[in-house]
């Protein structure tokens, strides 16, 4: 069908464009400039090695340095340990397995340590992750095949060959801690036989809802397991807590981003060390293990028995490890059947734990944000889809322009709340914003149909504060500069920090420093997010409250919420050139992550060429929240 064909092209594009950005990050790289990219650690230690599934060799490392420096490393993504010595010759491929803080465990191709181990430096080099890339196209070409057979029915759903059903012998139920939209939506994925849509604008308690929904379902499908995935480790990890807080039980197949206490006894690893059977295992693995050390005291360059005395240690470790394994994949598959929710990211969805395990249901939860091909992998698995997320917020990250606009950048969300309304449902009530700061978002993404809840709809930071304020910078010359490819405007940043002051210094008569506000100052532009953070942190009188102010761009907010928001618009020219900006989605995000007072930085001159933002201003003068930063000139 060309439907996939044109998803797999899409796919390729995409992953040629994102292995042409890893080599221009890595071909002509010093070991240094690889680790400030945070691709590498460089130098690690050591720690500990043992035998592991399918004879290869667990090594456990520590990066002993810049500590300070983030990385991309992850758990699951393909790795090379390498020597300093010969970097071409002295390498291993493996598998990161595990990661927490500076260490890590790599999962080796081979039974034992190389030579170049023992002496010299050593690192981590992170390779370019083909397996996703791998498991998205298998993912496509599976779909494409199933369409035409008879369990091909929930892939013509989704591809808008047929329409979805509902069941209508169901009595709704109502729970009392959710509203009167969330509990429509709860009564809608229980009903639906095929997909289940749930629209969630900002701060409407979309997790709130599906956790419910979850645990209803999980009644209702007679304990069978649901696949709960999400795009990103740290959504799945949400996801996890909140539902073993319910008393379900979850198993989280992967590694956490956040190494909670809570959520590293959700794990399979964790899991498994509890398993009654594990004891036995362990003595197993220890035996192989002094087996594999004991043929290691035989150097290679000996005679022939010591040769065979050598070999035959390794095969009777091999043996013993042959059995670990089955003893393994036996508590693994007891763990899988025992779990009411198994939780995973898009593609560790297809691990090799639960790669053969269909489900009755899959609930794909920031959906918004996942990248289509990826969503396949799940969809695969199961009957029955349950999508939530929001597509009037930012979009999946894609590396290839040409892609994006070629229809990667369009999610299975948006595509399917376009051709199936009727298995939508909106979630209307939120409970973050000021009804002032809610309206525009309203009026623009969401049909006016979202209400500010009672608890919120008045909430000030002091009464007689105005929770929402644009400042027109428009005839003070704060005129914007180019900084590489992005768009800065010093003097707006100057003007931006300059009001924060002294607003915060009228803060400070009201509220004491340990219950000051949260705040947070937002911008499209990365430089411009440099200059501010600097100025911010350069600023004597906001010393003793520096930690309750973040600084950063906009997509790094998405899901997050503070009392106060800075938005600097940042572009100020004659053109009315905008670029960035006319993304409104991303502007959705910025506006609605403030809990009590919004305020947004920006020349109306410049502005004006968008209905957006011209209708964002007007609707600024109608309620008295314009003002011209003429006032404090």
């Amino acid at each position: 069908m060309d439907y996939f064909k044109k998803l797999l092209d899409l796919l390729k594009t995409e992953r040629e464009e994102d292995h042409a950005q890893y080599r221009k990050l890595t071909e002509q790289s010093s070991v240094a400039e690889r680790r400030a990219n945070g691709l590498t650690w460089y130098p690690i230690a050591i720690r500990g090695s043992e035998m592991s599934r399918g004879d290869y060799l667990t090594v456990e490392v520590e990066r002993t340095t810049h500590h300070e420096l983030s990385h991309q490393l992850r758990a699951g993504m393909p790795a090379v340990f390498f020597g300093n010595h010969d970097p071409q010759k002295d390498r291993v491929e493996g598998t990161i397995s595990h990661l927490n803080a500076n260490r890590l465990k790599i999962t080796l191709r081979t039974d034992e340590l190389p030579d170049f181990a023992r002496d010299g430096k050593l690192g981590i080099d992170l390779l370019f992750d083909d397996n996703s890339y791998d498991e998205m196209q298998a993912a496509l070409k599976s779909a494409n095949e199933i369409l035409e057979k008879p369990e091909g029915s929930l892939v013509k759903i989704l591809t808008g060959e047929k329409t979805p059903t509902f069941r209508t012998d169901l009595h709704p139920i109502s729970i009392p801690k959710l509203n009167e939209s969330q509990n429509n939506t709860l009564n809608k994925i229980l009903s639906a036989n095929e997909l289940a849509i749930v629209h969630g604008p900002p701060g409407t308690g979309k997790t709130t809802t599906l956790v419910q929904a979850i645990k209803a379902l999980s009644k209702q499908e007679n304990k069978a397991p649901i696949l709960v995935v999400a795009p990103s480790n740290t959504a799945v990890d949400l996801l996890s807590e909140k539902l073993s807080e319910e008393g379900l039980n979850v198993l989280r197949i992967g590694n956490p981003a956040r190494v909670s206490e809570r959520l590293v006894a959700l794990t399979l690893d964790h899991k498994m060390t509890d398993h009654p059977m594990m004891k036995n295992a362990k003595t197993l693995k220890k035996q192989a293990n002094e087996y594999r050390n004991m043929a290691h005291k035989y150097k290679r360059s000996f005679g022939k028995s010591e040769r065979d005395q050598r070999k035959a240690l390794f095969d009777e470790a091999h043996k013993i490890m042959k059995e670990v394994g089955n003893t393994e994949q036996y508590i693994i598959d007891d763990l899988v059947a025992k779990a009411q929710v198994i939780t995973a990211t898009l593609v560790g969805a297809n691990h090799y734990t639960i790669r053969n395990v269909k489900f009755q249901t899959t609930i794909i939860d920031e959906a918004g944000q996942a990248l289509e091909p990826a969503c396949w992998i799940p969809i695969l698995k199961a009957q029955k889809i349950i999508l939530a997320g929001d597509h009037c917020q930012l979009s999946p990250t894609i590396k290839s322009n040409e892609a994006a606009k070629a229809g990667l950048s369009t999610t299975l969300l948006e595509k399917c709340v376009a051709l199936h309304p009727e298995a939508v449902t909106l979630l209307e009530e939120q409970y973050r914003m000021n009804e002032q700061i809610m309206a525009h978002s309203s009026k623009i993404f969401y049909q006016n149909k979202l209400k500010a809840h009672d608890s919120v709809a008045k909430r000030l930071l002091f009464a007689d504060d105005s929770p929402l304020a644009f400042i027109d910078t428009a005839g003070c010359s704060f005129d914007e500069k180019l900084d590489g490819t992005s768009s800065t405007n010093p003097d707006e940043a100057a003007f931006l920090v300059k009001h924060l002051n002294i607003f915060v210094e009228e803060l400070k008569k009201k509220i004491s420093t340990n219950q000051f506000p949260s705040i947070a100052i937002i911008s499209p532009y990365k430089q411009q997010i440099s200059i501010l953070k600097e100025q911010v942190e350069h600023t004597p009188e906001l010393q003793d409250i520096l930690p309750h102010i973040s600084v950063n761009t906009i997509d790094s907010f998405q899901g997050q919420e503070r009392d106060i928001v800075y938005i600097s618009l940042t572009r100020s020219n004659a053109e009315g050139a905008i670029g960035f900006l006319s993304d409104i989605r991303r502007m959705n995000v910025a506006m609605t992550r403030a809990r009590k007072k919004l305020v947004v930085i920006g020349d109306s001159a410049t502005l004006a060429s968008s209905d957006f933002y011209e209708e964002f201003i007007n609707y600024t003068q109608e309620i008295g929240a314009y003002q011209s930063a003429w006032e404090w000139m």
